[in-house]
């Protein structure tokens, strides 16, 4: 989608659609919404009066209303779309709003959208605190760019429903003014397509994104931004004593793949300079091997590699957006299949790290990989990790498919996450990862265990990756619940969420230098 952003009245600018923002003001507990648009535009608000009065609108977060023709507006047709409640209203509200007015414009043949940037001004202060230009900009643009893709990628007959052209119409302001909005609309952009790569990715089924296919991808995304990758296999496992990550790769016909992703900035850094790891779990499809799955569900097993997408993803933004601060991304990638020469529960593998662990279930791979992958990071020069994993289906039983699960060994790491979190919009639950859960995973014959139960299964599983970072700052997210939408939102189709990319990114970001 190309979009661009101009400097002029909403009302005069000639287009198939023209979407507005509308906020809820009604007050008091029972009061009847009262929609009011997020424009000073007298005509934009003039064309919509009347429907807006008629009480149908409530303008709930993503409700839409279309007008054809609208009087004294230019536009063909003019899309009201709410925020909700103007009390509660954030900037990921605008993001979300964005996607559902180009959601809205899909299904009815429209190429070319413009969307009128949302004036605080519009309403009273006593209505509604000042929004952030440059945050609403990028939030919008996000938005907008994340719902516009359909995931019907090997449908043999495709309809084009693509919208080709995006317009973010904003008045003329003060000259700051309008390069926060043009700066905010140009990072937008960056993580957005970030977050779409990594989708994409996501996407792919099993027999297309094997481990090797996954470091081609990797490989030719860092060529086209400028980081330095290398991928290596088979042997670079055995040569680093990878013990873990090559019990989940022994089991299948394909090889796995290390990818390693280092971006450093123009110039360097201090010697003393904080280095950031980021790590993904990489397996492109998980049969559960020999403690094999059921086979209802598992064709969703080719996102199992979800993780491994965000980090990818986060490495691209990070190298456009070009942050003070040395990032290495390890990626950990691997079928897990349940062959004859398949590892097995009751046998003992030993990390990288030298630590020895007894398998209980074949099913819980992904820690397998990820542990030798935060030992490689440490190695590295990693000084603060991050994982991000599909890792626990407890993660889903306790948090359901809004927040991705959190655990932390460092306070000051996670309230660096946490405040990155307003910018992102994305959802997050910390849990606990103290040492009174490790002996749920001690092993009598030997150090470790890769399960511990079906108690805290979520919280023991995080435990065991504790082992691995030590006492290196670090973040685990369990995405298991919020990697894949199971329905279709108003402003995001069914399909791959690339959940974490623009939090992992904002995150990153905070220890620029």
């Amino acid at each position: 989608m190309d979009t661009r952003v101009l400097f002029e009245d909403a009302a005069g600018f000639a287009t198939p659609m023209l979407a507005v923002f509308a906020v809820d003001v009604a007050t008091g507990k029972g009061a009847d919404p009262l929609p009011a648009l997020l424009t000073t535009s007298d005509a934009v608000t003039g064309a919509a009066q009347r429907a807006l009065s008629s009480g149908e609108f409530k303008a709930g977060l993503g409700e839409t209303l279309l007008l054809h023709a609208p009087a004294g507006v230019k536009a063909d047709r003019l899309l009201v779309v709410g925020l909700g409640k103007v009390k509660n209203l954030s900037v990921n509200d605008i993001r979300k709003a964005a996607g559902a007015a180009v959601r809205a414009a899909k299904p009815r043949g429209i190429r070319e959208v413009a969307i009128a940037f949302p004036e605080d001004r519009a309403l009273s202060d006593e209505h509604l605190d000042a929004l952030p230009c440059h945050l609403t900009a990028r939030a919008l643009t996000e938005g907008a760019e994340i719902a516009e893709p359909d995931w019907d990628t090997y449908r043999s007959e495709r309809k084009d429903l693509s919208v080709h052209t995006l317009t973010i119409l904003a008045p003329n302001g003060e000259k700051a003014t309008d390069a926060e909005i043009e700066a905010g609309v140009a990072e937008g952009l960056i993580v957005a397509h970030a977050q779409n790569f990594a989708r994409q990715l996501v996407n792919e089924p099993g027999n297309v994104l094997t481990p090797t296919v996954l470091g081609q991808r990797a490989k030719a995304m860092c060529d086209e931004v400028g980081l330095k990758c290398e991928v290596f296999s088979t042997d670079k496992l055995h040569e680093l004593k990878m013990g873990a990550f090559w019990a989940v790769s022994q089991g299948s016909a394909e090889p796995p793949a290390l990818i390693v992703m280092t971006y450093e900035p123009e110039g360097g850094v201090a010697e003393d300079a904080p280095v950031m790891g980021l790590v993904g779990k990489g397996i492109t499809f998980d049969t559960g091997g020999i403690s094999i799955k059921p086979a209802e569900n598992m064709e969703k097993m080719k996102y199992d590699m979800a993780g491994s997408a965000a980090m990818i993803g986060a490495m691209r933004a990070i190298a456009e957006l070009k942050p003070r601060v040395k990032v290495i991304g390890v990626v950990c990638s691997a079928e897990n299949m349940p062959d004859g020469k398949a590892f097995k529960p009751g046998d003992v593998v030993t990390a990288m790290s030298g630590k020895t662990i007894e398998i209980i279930n074949t099913d819980a791979e992904g820690r397998l990989v990820l542990a030798d992958g935060l030992h490689y990071a440490k190695t590295l020069g990693c000084t603060h990790l991050i994982d991000a994993a599909t890792l626990t289906g407890a993660c889903v039983v306790a948090l359901g498919y809004l927040n991705v699960g959190l655990f932390s060994n460092d306070e000051e790491t996670w309230g660096k996450f946490q405040a990155s979190v307003p910018v992102s919009g994305e959802q997050f639950w910390r849990l606990p990862c103290t040492d009174d859960y490790r002996k749920q995973i001690e092993s009598q014959i030997g150090d470790i265990m890769n399960t511990g139960g079906r108690a805290g299964g979520a919280i023991t599983a995080a435990m065991f990756l504790k082992e691995f970072a030590g006492e290196t700052p670090w973040i685990h997210l369990d995405i298991a619940g919020c990697a894949w939408n199971e329905e279709a939102k108003p402003w995001l189709p069914k399909g791959p969420t690339g959940i974490a990319v623009r939090t992992i990114v904002e995150w990153v970001r905070s220890y620029s230098v």
